[in-house]
Order: structure tokens, then C-alpha cells, then sequence
């Protein structure tokens, strides 16, 4: 019974869907009563729901129809190879990159891993079981919950079309093996099984053996999208006295210069801890990481037109913005390059960044909390919303292992139908782009309507307040401003604990004296682990790639 219950812990959501119809279905052909734990799930709630949502046998028994037998391919006749895929994905509806055996929500990985699977390009004793161990897997960035990725690098290790070395010495005088004739079309295939939301982009057909998606990175980009303006500003005339002569920039914009100005302090090589949450199992983590290039870029041919927003009452009187053009809202990213990030670090850092683009902090405040001898203790502010968030690009290889460059082939340039086809890789992100961009074109005349019909003069409420209230709107890149009342300066902020404390704390929760002999009783098991291995060590244990 304990066997199967750490089973069915790792098998993935629809694999147990289906395991559980399946066991339905076959109580019903027995003629017995399904149980009472599985009626429950099934039980509707109220009265309308039970039209709706009852289950019968019938019901139970169409779900579950056997299915065709699927004919086998066998492995032995196959040979394999590491080959480095580029993909790109949406993550809004996802719980992050990793595949996790408790998630409430799909991974990426576990999409990836029912498509590889399903495709037969990898060979797994369990297929609704997420281990990627046998195939040497490696991943450049581990992505957090609704992030998304428009370059993010796996390589697996697939079956190939090449013929068996016991076949080669047959077909010596055979044409030479093309990887684009004779091999099989990876992204194609892939493609026809993922979601919509997840697309292969290119394939490597030379990946370098040994090759680590993780460790061979030189560089990785994110961008963070946002609008100007950032939430919908008021009229001049409904807005608070006391908070425009506290606030330099009109509520619902951003200085973008200011922005920019704070970017540029994070270049450099840098101790990010008041950029990033601590994780208090990571008792050796380094936080000096290298920033290659940080600037707040404007999004060309992004316009939206919102004729509203050009009306004076809506508009900045006087910023660094004040050529903002006639068509509004524009949309901007703040770009960042660098070797490795930290957890959560991108998403603290555009945190500060919007808080002085709204005028409520000075960019000097960067400064402050980079010099940690002074700011040991991160303050304890909010991080900026996950989903305009994309980890933009991978860049390979290190410069210390040139031997280790992918030379991408993107879909389309092996055969110009595989994009543009009926059923290529464009058709169906273009389904998709128009779908999302109807939804926004009718909303935004929506809005427009709305803010030409009604004349807010009249004031026919006579107990209608003039102002709005005093107070503070504050912007974290989600759809939506959040009220928190009368601003607190970013220093006057509570301070979390340090890395050490929160270090200390860990190693005491979990029996050792303190961190010191947490650390020390670590090395010891990684010692013996790489003796066993035969292998040095090699590398630094607490490099954290990217994990945005």
C-alpha cells in the first residue's frame, strides 16, 4: 500500500485522471457500486449543478473506452542523440518551469515531457511518471509561476534516425546520414502535440557532447513589460491636493527617465541580497552577481490606442515624458543581461524600479541597498507582478569553452512550410495572437466609450466627494494599481532577516548546533557523494543559473 501511494505521488494530473476512470469504469462493468470517496468527487453541489454535473454509469463508461492498441516502437532499433531544443512559452497559466509532484497547476516540464513521451522520443518504464534522469536532461532557466520564456534552452537525449553502428558498415556506400532529409522533423513533431502556448522554436543538430544547458550559458536576457501609462490616471480635476503636492509625477505615470537613471546603477558586479528572497536551504549561497547591461527600452509598434488618454485632463502637465506622441497608451521593458540571477531577483529589482519611476522614491535609493555593509537586512517591500516577466534569450557558449556554441536551426529554415504552411509554426500562433487581440481591441473601444459618454461636470450627486481619496496608488506591474494608504518610504520599511540569520534559523530547526556545522556536515556528504562518483568536483555548487 505504501508502494503505491509514493507511486501515484509522482504520477502527473491527467495520468491520474484517467487511472481513476479507468477504476470506475471497471466497478461499473462488475456490477458494483463505485465508492463512496469517489462519489463525493463527483457529488454536485447544489440542486442546479446535480442537471449538469451528474455522473452515470454510461458517462463513466464513454470516458473510459478502451483504447486503440497502440503500436510499440522498439528502442534497440533505434539509436540516440543529445540534441539542444530552443523553446518559448507563455507562462500565465502555468505553476513555473519545474515539474513539481504536489503543483495545483501543470508545469512546463511536465507538457514537455508528455509530448516527448507521447512523440516516442524518449523511452521511460513509466510514462505518466516525470523523470528526466535517464535522459540527460539539462534546462538554462528554472522560471517561476506564470513567468514567461521566449529563449529558453533544454537539451534531451531522443531517438534518431541514424543507423545502428552493426548497420553503418552496411550502408558505407550508402548517401552520408542528412540531418534534415533522413533525421526525424523533432520541432515538427513536438509541435503538433504541445499546447499553444508552448512552441519548440529550433533544434541543434551538432549539440557538443556533454553539453549543459545550464552550466555552458554565457549570458541570459529578461524583459519586463509595462505601459505608460502604468494604471489609469485620473482626471486632474478629481485628483487629491494633498497627494499631487506630494508626488512629482501625476498619478498613473511613470518617469521613464528616472527609471532609466536607476536601471544604469544596477551594472556592474554587485551583492544582490536586498534583490532577492532568500532561500534559507541554501546555506552556501553566494550573492555577488554580474549585471552586463540594465535600461529601460520603449516597445516599437506596440501602440494601443486609447484617444482618451490624449486629453489634457488625463495627460502629464510637466515631465521627462512630455513628448508622449498622440497615440497612448506606449509600452516599454526594463532589460536586463547578466550571467546568473538570483531567486526572485529580477522581479525585486523592477519592484524599486517602478516605485521611483512614480516619483515616490529618489534612484539614489538603488545605491543605498547595494552597498549591504550599510543595508545588511533587505527592507520588506512587495515584488513587482510575475507575468509580464520573459526570460528572453539564452546566449552560448562561455568564453573560457568555445567548443561548446549551438548553431540553432529555426523551424522553417529546413523547409519553409514547417512556419508558414498550413499547419505551420505561424498559422497557429497567429490563431492565437488573434484570439487575445480581439479580446483587447473590443475592450479598448469599450473603454473608449466609456469615457466619452458621461460628462463628470455635472456632479448631479450633490454629496459626491471633489476629490478622490489621500491616498497612495502604487504600482507592481499588475493589471491593477493597489491602495496602501499613506506611502512608507522604502528605508523606514520593516527589515527581513539577513542571509546569515535566516541561515542560522534553518540549521537550528533542523538539529545541527549552527550553520557553521550545517555547513560542514554538508561538505562531508558531498564529499563522499563525488568519491563514490570517482569524479572531482568541479564548478560552483551554488551557482543558481537563471530562476526568475
Amino acid at each position: 500500500m505504501d508502494y503505491q501511494k509514493s507511486a501515484y505521488e509522482k504520477w502527473t494530473k491527467n495520468a491520474l485522471i484517467e487511472r481513476i476512470q479507468t477504476l470506475e469504469a471497471d466497478l461499473l462493468r462488475a456490477g458494483e457500486n463505485i465508492p463512496q470517496t469517489a462519489q463525493e468527487l463527483t457529488k454536485p453541489t447544489t440542486p442546479e449543478d446535480a442537471t449538469t454535473t451528474s455522473t452515470t454509469p454510461n458517462d463513466v463508461a464513454g470516458l473510459t473506452k478502451k483504447k486503440k492498441k497502440e503500436s510499440k516502437i522498439d528502442p534497440s532499433k533505434y539509436t540516440t542523440r543529445l540534441v539542444a531544443f530552443k523553446l518559448a512559452y507563455l507562462g500565465k497559466r502555468y505553476g513555473g518551469f519545474e515539474y513539481a509532484d504536489h503543483a495545483n497547476l501543470p508545469s512546463i516540464e511536465e507538457e514537455l515531457w508528455k509530448a516527448f513521451t507521447k512523440a516516442c522520443l524518449i523511452f521511460p518504464e513509466n510514462p505518466d511518471v516525470v523523470n528526466w534522469n535517464a535522459w540527460e536532461y539539462s534546462k538554462c532557466g528554472r522560471t517561476d509561476r506564470g513567468v514567461s520564456a521566449f529563449g529558453q534552452v533544454i537539451t534531451v537525449r531522443v531517438r534518431s534516425n541514424r543507423p545502428l553502428p552493426e548497420l553503418e558498415t552496411e550502408s558505407a556506400e550508402a548517401d552520408e546520414f542528412n540531418d534534415f532529409a533522413d533525421e526525424l522533423p523533432y520541432c515538427r513533431m513536438l509541435n503538433k502535440l504541445l499546447p499553444p502556448d508552448i512552441k519548440i522554436l529550433a533544434w541543434c543538430p551538432q549539440t557538443p557532447a556533454g553539453f549543459s544547458a545550464r552550466h555552458d550559458c554565457r549570458e541570459r536576457q529578461y524583459r519586463y513589460f509595462f505601459s505608460q501609462p502604468a494604471f489609469a490616471p485620473l482626471p486632474r480635476n478629481l485628483e487629491n491636493p494633498v497627494m499631487r503636492r506630494a508626488t512629482k509625477v501625476k498619478n498613473g505615470w511613470l518617469d521613464i527617465e528616472a527609471m532609466r537613471i536607476a536601471a544604469k546603477k544596477f551594472e556592474g558586479h554587485h551583492d544582490f541580497r536586498n534583490f532577492c528572497k532568500i532561500d534559507a536551504n541554501k546555506p552556501n549561497m553566494k550573492f555577488d552577481r554580474t549585471i552586463l547591461e540594465c535600461d529601460i527600452v520603449e516597445v516599437n509598434d506596440a501602440e494601443t490606442a486609447l484617444p482618451y488618454l490624449n486629453r489634457d485632463e488625463f495627460r502629464p502637465a510637466s515631465t521627462s515624458d512630455a513628448d508622449l506622441g498622440e497615440k497612448l497608451p506606449k509600452f516599454y521593458y526594463f532589460h536586463v543581461r547578466g550571467t546568473a540571477f538570483l531567486w526572485h531577483q529580477i522581479r525585486c529589482m523592477v519592484a524599486i524600479i517602478f516605485m521611483v519611476g512614480q516619483g515616490l522614491e529618489d534612484p539614489s535609493v538603488v545605491d543605498r541597498l547595494l552597498d549591504t555593509e550599510a543595508e545588511p537586512r533587505r527592507p520588506n517591500y512587495s515584488l513587482a507582478n510575475e507575468t509580464p516577466l520573459v526570460l528572453w534569450d539564452c546566449i552560448f557558449p562561455r568564453e573560457e569553452n568555445p567548443e561548446m556554441a549551438l548553431n540553432w536551426v529555426y523551424v522553417g529554415e529546413e523547409n519553409p512550410f514547417n512556419q508558414h504552411g498550413v499547419t505551420g509554426l505561424v498559422n497557429d500562433m497567429w490563431e492565437y495572437w488573434r484570439e487575445r487581440k480581439m479580446d483587447e481591441l473590443l475592450a479598448s473601444q469599450l473603454l473608449n466609450i466609456i469615457t466619452s459618454q458621461a460628462d463628470i461636470r455635472l456632479r448631479k450627486d450633490p454629496k459626491a466627494a471633489p476629490y478622490i481619496p489621500a491616498t497612495t496608488r502604487l504600482f507592481e506591474g499588475g493589471n491593477k494599481e493597489r491602495l496602501v494608504g499613506k506611502y512608507q518610504s522604502l528605508m523606514t520599511k520593516v527589515r527581513v532577516p539577513s542571509p546569515e540569520e535566516a541561515f542560522e534559523k534553518e540549521a537550528k530547526r533542523k538539529g545541527y548546533a549552527d550553520v557553521a556545522d550545517w555547513r560542514e556536515k554538508k561538505a562531508q556528504v558531498m564529499a563522499k557523494a563525488v568519491a563514490r562518483a570517482g569524479e572531482p568536483t568541479g564548478g560552483n555548487s551554488c551557482s543558481s543559473g537563471g530562476v526568475e
